[in-house]
């Protein structure tokens, strides 16, 4: 255990950072602290290895890569996607969450297939797996990126855009702010949530994490984590 946590957490304190503009994964709790599932899930794991555990907070999920990348976070919480498998060596996923579309309610646009045409404009949290998503996909509608997911319903609202994309609780709370939207019928993609370590480690870290996680699903750890957290959208991978 001694090796593998040398190379896990070389610090000697496993560091976790934690996306707070992942509205399903983490949360803000009473007292001004990050809290919600990838938290405790981060907590478990540092338990089990018998490691301190330093959580890293970011307002985004490309801060989350970066902050992985250079070496400032020994472990994350990341959609799997191509495109930060540069910095980021996944884990199997562990909790599946999906994204959607939001509208004005006197939109003509009535269904996903519909959000791919020339002059709709969607806007994205910048970096998340949506934007990445979308990115490859899109190929007549035009992106435009805000900041954090948070930011993504006000921005589309205030610029009069057609489209909001994002992982479904935040839009609905959004949709319940902001009278007069709608969700689109029907998800456009399934985001496969796993946890990433720095691509440079040694194989074997990324194992141990696996391992930590084929445990946690199997013995309803996972399960019971997403229920204690209200955590409605995400489900066991």
């Amino acid at each position: 255990m001694e090796r593998i946590n040398a190379l896990l957490a070389p610090t000697g304190t496993l560091r976790v950072v934690i996306n707070m503009g992942n509205a399903i994964l983490t949360r803000t709790a009473y007292d001004g602290q990050p809290a919600g599932i990838s938290v405790d899930l981060a907590g478990e794991f540092a338990q089990s290895r018998g490691l301190p555990l330093e959580l890293v907070t970011v307002p985004n999920a490309a801060a989350s890569v970066e902050a992985i990348g250079a070496g400032r976070a020994d472990l994350g919480f990341f959609a799997i996607d191509p495109a930060r498998a540069a910095l980021v060596r996944f884990t199997d996923p562990w909790v599946l969450i999906e994204g959607w579309y939001l509208v004005p309610e006197a939109s003509p646009i009535v269904s996903v297939d519909q959000v791919d045409r020339p002059g709709h404009r969607i806007a994205v949290a910048k970096g998340s797996a949506y934007d990445l998503f979308l990115s490859r996909t899109i190929s007549q509608a035009s992106l435009q990126r805000t900041k954090t997911s948070q930011e993504v319903v006000d921005f589309c609202l205030s610029n009069g855009f057609e489209v909001a994309a994002g992982i479904r609780q935040q839009l609905e709370a959004d949709q319940a702010r902001h009278p007069g939207l709608r969700l689109l019928p029907g998800r456009f993609m399934v985001i496969r949530q796993a946890l990433g370590v720095p691509a440079g480690r040694d194989p074997a870290v990324s194992a141990t994490v696996n391992d930590f996680l084929a445990g946690a699903r199997d013995s309803g750890l996972v399960a019971r984590l997403i229920a204690e957290n209200r955590a409605e959208g995400a489900t066991v991978a």
